[in-house]
């Protein structure tokens, strides 16, 4: 009976126990939960990638990034040998993808004979208004519709008359004759000099030129009819090749597409010609009727833009020297020289434009004022 007793006893000290711990517990509010910690695996890790802190800037101190990035891509893109230009007139900056390469400017070069003949006018050696007759032996090659014009007693007209069909409708025989008439090939180059204007290199004249990059020595009967064309389709393919090849690795009328920006930024701002020449020649320039679908096609309305264009030889399948030159204005007033040369493609024309109106839409897209 005791030891029955004896656990008894026991089990009813348990059973009181348990029943105090758990009236104690009631009585106590819930624990408050201690914060985990746990040790650094080490020093915090940079952001893969960050991106870059938004900069505002002057854009006449530098050009925006998008251009940049946006003219790189269309020249990597492009399918042929080509180089662009874009320099801001009010601005030290200039944006170009082989920029500083020497590209076949064609007609472009017409250019400077117009400012060299208009610089001429400036000093007094020349009037616009002088009559010239132009003769059968004036004539040249390719685009030239002064032909159908020079009859048995020539043709008569005035050097304001040549210069307005050089300059729109690239007339090669008006451009010669102005040529002639300012002083010829080396009286540009020392104007392009005296106007520090460096890497556009001035040929020998379109007839000298043109036979040269085709393979053939010049004959005056090649202004006549088909004669050039009948002659050079005459020369063997290997000799054809050669003077192309020969002509694109070192043309004699090559051109840096920054060469080409910084003279005709240099024309807007009135330091290449007088005030009344300027605005002569950059009128004329807008009424140029070649290219429509080239820079121009890019063009939005509002722009203006004022031009010249330059088309070489082809053959196939090379087109070559495929150019265009000239000054963009904003609505606000502001103005981009702009070049874009093609030296040698095997492209179509309408990509050959789709390069181009790409490079008028970027510097319009990206045109900040200031």
């Amino acid at each position: 009976m005791r030891r029955g007793g004896a656990r008894n006893g026991l089990g009813g000290k348990t059973v009181a126990g348990l029943l105090a711990a758990i009236a104690l517990a009631a009585c106590v509010g819930p624990a408050t939960p201690r914060p985990v910690t746990s040790p650094l695996a080490g020093p915090p890790r940079p952001v893969a990638n960050p991106p870059a802190p938004f900069q505002d800037y002057n854009p006449r101190s530098r050009p925006s990034p998008a251009l940049v990035s946006i003219i790189q891509s269309l020249g990597r893109g492009f399918n042929g040998h080509a180089g662009i230009a874009v320099k801001r007139v009010d601005a030290d900056w200039v944006v170009s993808y082989n920029g500083n390469e020497l590209f076949p400017q064609q007609s472009v070069s017409k250019l400077w004979v117009a400012m060299n003949l208009l610089d001429n006018v400036d000093r007094g050696k020349l009037k616009l208004t002088d009559s010239v007759t132009l003769g059968r032996s004036d004539l040249t090659l390719f685009h030239q519709p002064l032909a159908a014009m020079i009859g048995k007693d020539g043709y008569t007209t005035t050097y304001a008359d040549l210069f307005r069909r050089a300059m729109t409708q690239s007339d090669n025989t008006a451009n010669d004759a102005m040529l002639r008439r300012s002083g010829g090939p080396d009286a540009v180059r020392g104007f392009l000099a005296r106007r520090f204007i460096s890497n556009i290199r001035f040929g020998p004249g379109e007839r000298l030129l043109q036979s040269a990059t085709a393979g053939l020595d010049w004959n005056p009967s090649y202004s006549l009819g088909r004669n050039f064309y009948t002659a050079r389709a005459n020369l063997p393919m290997s000799v054809r090749n050669k003077a192309l090849d020969d002509y694109l690795a070192n043309p004699p009328d090559g051109a840096a597409p920054i060469g080409i920006v910084t003279a005709l930024a240099k024309l807007k701002k009135g330091d290449m010609l007088s005030a009344t020449s300027t605005r002569f020649l950059l009128d004329t320039m807008h009424e140029a009727k070649t290219g429509p679908q080239r820079i121009k096609g890019g063009v939005p309305a509002g722009w203006t833009y004022a031009h010249k264009t330059g088309t070489g030889q082809d053959l196939p399948p090379r087109s070559t020297g495929f150019n265009d030159v000239g000054i963009m204005t904003a609505p606000d007033g502001t103005s981009y020289a702009v070049a874009v040369m093609i030296g040698s493609t095997t492209v179509s024309i309408p990509e050959r434009w789709a390069l181009m109106q790409g490079v008028a839409r970027a510097i319009a897209a990206n045109h900040d004022k200031y």
